[in-house]
């Protein structure tokens, strides 16, 4: 009798007052399976029938789970959950948990420390309370994580105790979790979260905006990871011009290297020509139209003298007597 009595006050009369399971929560989990929100492994396998009971507690298609992300993030026991809250798990792990540890240690998460996933009982473990999320296998508490360094964070030192580093690295995980899980409960929250973080997907009505969440402390900003080097930070804007991009000259010869010929006053530039041979006139090229001929007179030799007095160009005729 004793033990009806316990079970009937767990339940809230249960089965025995003809309470049933609320219908949404197998709906939730067959509707996970269907979206194919969670892919069995080796890591994440079918319990291989359902919970019924006591009471109301149980779920439809339970999982057995031993690590997330492929096998990528170990839990340090097997953990019974709904395929929703392993869904939501990997998704919290894959945005939030690895990003932070990336960030503040330089390196992932590789194991959670669980202190409980399913387990038929009251909320807060205490007698005769409505019955928790974990009665339905749509919870976790969280006791701490190893890092894949082998370094531990544990909630209940670490949350208040530990570096700058490592306390916002847990509300960072509290902040981003307070995204994804419809209720968190940590350290601050209440006397019976003093040593963990609880986060379940419980309906707890809709608003305006969505979905009802739960979040408890409140969310707080945390400080930036540790520099990683001494180096100074990237600027906003790079300082280089791209010259391609730039508009005209302001100058003439603004880029020019040497003084070089005026642009406003272009010359005749002809390729030197080979020994021997006089220069084409395809070879020359003008910008403007080409020089009157230089005036002067042929000599009786066939040499050709500019114009002014034979003396100042013809040089063997100095040697004339």
């Amino acid at each position: 009798m004793a033990a009806l009595l316990c079970l009937a006050a767990l339940a809230g009369c249960g089965k025995f007052g003809g309470a049933e399971r609320p219908a949404w929560r197998a709906q939730a989990e067959a509707a996970c399976f269907a979206r194919n929100q969670v892919v069995l492994s080796n890591y994440i396998q079918p319990a291989g029938h359902e919970i019924d009971g006591p009471s109301i507690c149980g779920l439809t298609r339970p999982l057995k789970v031993t690590a997330l992300l492929g096998g990528k993030v170990l839990f340090n026991s097997t953990q019974t959950l709904d395929c929703p809250m392993v869904a939501e798990l990997e998704a919290w792990v894959t945005e939030t948990v690895q990003p932070a540890a990336s960030a503040r240690f330089g390196q992932p998460v590789a194991q959670i420390d669980s202190m409980g996933s399913y387990g038929c009982r009251g909320m807060n473990n205490q007698f005769g309370a409505r019955l928790s999320e974990h009665a339905f296998g749509n919870a976790l508490d969280i006791g701490g994580f190893v890092l894949a360094d082998g370094r531990k964070i544990v909630i209940v030192h670490d949350w208040t105790r530990g570096d700058a580093q490592t306390q916002a690295f847990l509300r960072d995980l509290h902040n981003g979790a307070c995204e994804h899980f419809a209720t968190v409960l940590s350290p601050g929250s209440n006397a019976f979260h003093y040593n963990h973080i609880h986060i379940d997907l419980a309906m707890h009505g809709m608003t305006s905006t969505g979905p009802r969440r739960i979040c408890k402390p409140a969310p707080q900003r945390t400080e930036p990871p540790s520099r990683k080097d001494n180096l100074p930070d990237a600027p906003d804007i790079e300082d280089d011009l791209d010259i391609a991009q730039g508009g005209p000259p302001r100058t003439q010869n603004s880029y020019a290297t040497r003084p070089g010929p005026s642009l406003a006053a272009p010359s005749v530039v002809a390729r030197a020509a080979p020994p021997n041979r006089v220069a084409a006139p395809t070879e020359l090229h003008a910008s403007h139209a080409p020089a009157a001929p230089t005036r002067g007179t042929m000599n009786a030799d066939g040499v050709f003298v500019p114009e002014g007095a034979p003396a100042d160009f013809d040089l063997p005729a100095r040697g004339r007597k």
